[in-house]
C-alpha cells in the first residue's frame, strides 16, 4: 500500500542538504506540507526549489537548533500558520572529525553536544504542546555510531548514544498521548557533510564500500523512505524503535 502523508504538517531540521534534503523531497512527493529549516539559508532555498518551489505550500525558516529562544520562535511561526504539527524530523547535526580525545577541544565538545543533542531537546520540548495527539510522531536521527563505538569519535558517539536514550524516554513519555518517537541510525551515507567523503581519499571511499554487505555507500533516498514509513500509519505500532539503515556493515 502506498504511503500517504498528504496534508500532514511536518517540521524538518537540518534540511539544507544530505539526509534532511533527501527526506524533504520524499515527503513533498508524498503530499506533506513542509517547514524546511537549517542554519544554511541558501541551502534551504535550494531544498524548497527541489520540492517544487511552492512557497505557498512549503515554508523555509533559518533555524539554529542549539538556540532555545530561536527554536521557540520558529515553532510559534509554524503553529501560527498551520495550527498544529503532525510530525517532526530531527535531523540537524554535526558530523565528527576523527581524532584522539586528547586532541579535541572544549569548543568542539560543546558544538557537537549543542547541536546533536541539545538541539533535539530544544525542538522536541518546543513542539510537544502543538503535536497532533493521537497520531503525531517524531523521527530522530542517530547513527550506527550511536550503537557501535568507533575509534576517534568519542564525543560524536556520546551524542548519538544520547539521541537514542533521549528518544526512547520520549517514546515512553509521549506514547500515552498517542505520539510516537522512533529513531533512524544511518550508516555511511554519501552526503556533503560526511567527513569521510569530503576530506577522504578514493581509497577511503572504496574501503567504506568494500566494508558493506551491499557493496556501496548509502544515499539520502535510502534514509528518506524509512523516515516516511516511520511517520506513516503503516508504522502505527512502532514506538521507541531504532532502525539501522546501513546496508549491513561487515565485521
Amino acid at each position: 500500500m502506498p504511503l500517504d502523508l498528504a496534508g500532514k504538517v511536518i517540521l524538518l531540521t537540518g534540511a539544507a542538504s544530505g539526509i534532511g534534503r533527501g527526506t524533504a523531497i520524499k515527503l513533498h512527493e508524498l503530499g506533506a506540507i513542509l517547514t524546511i529549516t537549517d542554519v544554511n539559508e541558501v541551502g534551504i532555498a535550494e531544498t524548497l526549489s527541489l520540492c517544487g518551489g511552492d512557497a505557498s505550500r512549503h515554508t523555509t525558516l533559518v533555524l539554529d537548533v542549539s538556540q532555545a529562544a530561536q527554536v521557540e520562535q520558529r515553532v510559534a511561526e509554524v503553529v501560527s500558520k498551520h495550527g498544529r504539527i503532525d510530525h517532526v524530523f530531527n535531523c540537524a547535526g554535526v558530523n565528527p572529525t576523527s581524532m584522539p580525545l586528547t586532541e579535541t577541544t572544549e569548543a568542539y565538545f560543546d558544538k557537537l553536544v549543542a547541536v546533536n543533542l541539545k538541539g533535539m531537546y530544544n525542538v522536541t520540548k518546543a513542539t510537544i504542546p502543538h503535536m497532533t495527539a493521537p497520531g503525531g510522531s517524531y523521527v530522530n536521527v542517530s547513527s550506527i555510531s550511536g550503537l557501535h563505538p568507533t575509534r576517534g569519535t568519542a564525543i560524536y558517539c556520546a551524542t548519538k548514544y544520547g539521541v537514542i536514550g533521549f528518544s526512547k524516554c520520549m517514546a515512553l513519555e509521549l506514547g500515552p498521548k498517542g505520539i510516537r518517537v522512533n529513531i533512524v541510525a544511518p550508516g555511511y551515507i554519501d552526503t556533503p557533510s560526511n567527513a569521510g567523503i569530503v576530506k577522504g581519499t578514493a581509497e577511503a571511499r572504496a574501503s567504506m564500500e568494500q566494508g558493506n554487505a551491499l557493496g556501496r555507500m548509502g544515499m539520502p533516498d535510502d534514509i528518506a523512505g524509512v523516515v516516511a514509513f516511520l511517520m506513516s500509519d503503516e508504522a502505527r505500532y512502532m514506538n521507541g524503535s531504532v532502525v539501522e539503515v546501513d546496508g549491513m556493515l561487515k565485521t
